[in-house]
């Protein structure tokens, strides 16, 4: 083939051929496509409803990509570059923003870039570095403010403190119990599909919430499921309107999801194991658990033991009581299995 003829060919044919007296080449090209720019909202706009499932996780997500395009000024890019996510990340943490914040609100700047880059629609990434989380304290309900907060949310909604008591005992979050259909309750134990891990998971009931999860008796339609009567808005007025009634309308932690954190506690304080504690709440890994571990004290009682015990010296055990002595009785212990031992061959001998 002629040079002349090459370039009289048709580029849609997507090859081309060069031959001289000793070789001959081939090769094949695909359509190459243009990358145009784009805004963060822009994108946001195109992958929204791919990305993220509709609900209060998605409503959050929209505002966290919201307030990133606000900072970066409506700017459109090609490419997302280092540069820009630090000053995107000084700038929230200007504003206040804890670690904790940024890390949920790059997480989700960093799937929708990851999304929009996988799509061709801007062709280089950042490293997205997660900040260092400073452990909090973990507030949750002592049995009396239980109480007394109950008690005021039945006076406001009969559904509102079903829901309530549902909440503590399941330890669910607010949204799995909203969504809960009859179908998912079955005997003694109540499923959870639409999770926020995405994995499903199924627990036994407390008598309370067998009780809670009963309509009272009424005319007309039985709802979808226990709990579709309320929405999340108004769940959250009467909580609020509740808590400030008993005193702990200033407390910004006392909010529904502390029921979650106070369901975990009691599982901790009263022996349950990490792992059975994470399967319950269906936390995606043990890292999040994790954060309740310290109420798990009784494993550390025995160190109170070793610490307060004197040190046995030869005068000490001497002087001592055989029978009062806290080093006696340490040292019978660590007697005992030996003694046992020195039985038992003593029996095989016998025989």
């Amino acid at each position: 083939m002629t040079n002349e003829a090459i370039q009289e060919g048709n580029p849609s044919d997507h090859f081309a051929v060069f031959s001289s007296q000793n070789s001959k080449f081939k090769y094949t090209y695909n359509k190459i496509r243009e990358v145009t720019s784009h805004r963060v909202g822009d994108l946001f706009s195109a992958y929204r409803d791919i990305l993220w499932d509709d609900g209060r996780h998605k409503y959050n997500v929209s505002s966290f990509i919201g307030e990133i395009d606000e900072i970066l000024l409506g700017e459109r890019f090609s490419a997302f570059d280092q540069s820009t996510l630090d000053n995107l990340i000084g700038t929230l943490r200007q504003r206040g923003n804890s670690n904790a914040t940024i890390n949920r609100k790059m997480a989700a700047l960093s799937k929708l870039l990851r999304k929009a880059h996988k799509m061709g629609d801007i062709h280089s990434l950042p490293e997205f570095r997660r900040q260092k989380e400073r452990a909090g304290r973990i507030r949750f309900l002592e049995r009396d403010e239980e109480a007394r907060l109950f008690a005021a949310i039945k006076s406001r909604s009969e559904d509102a403190y079903r829901l309530s008591v549902f909440l503590v005992d399941s330890g669910c979050r607010l949204g799995e119990a909203l969504g809960l259909i009859w179908n998912d309750i079955q005997e003694h134990r109540v499923s959870f599909w639409i999770t926020k891990s995405g994995r499903s998971r199924t627990i036994p009931m407390t008598e309370r919430v067998k009780e809670v999860i009963k309509l009272p008796a009424t005319e007309g339609r039985r709802p979808k499921g226990p709990f579709t009567k309320l929405s999340q808005a108004q769940f959250r007025a009467i909580w609020n309107d509740a808590k400030a009634e008993v005193g702990l309308g200033a407390d910004d932690q006392v909010v529904p999801h502390i029921l979650r954190h106070t369901c975990a506690s009691r599982l901790v304080q009263g022996g349950i194991d990490i792992r059975r504690v994470q399967m319950w709440l269906g936390h995606q890994t043990l890292s999040m658990t994790m954060r309740y571990a310290h109420l798990a004290t009784n494993d550390l009682d025995g160190c109170v033991i070793v610490l307060e015990t004197p040190r046995c010296s030869g005068s000490d055990s001497a002087a001592a009581k055989p029978d009062s002595s806290p080093c006696a009785v340490i040292q019978e212990r660590k007697s005992e299995p030996v003694a046992a031992k020195a039985k038992v061959r003593k029996s095989a001998k016998s025989q």
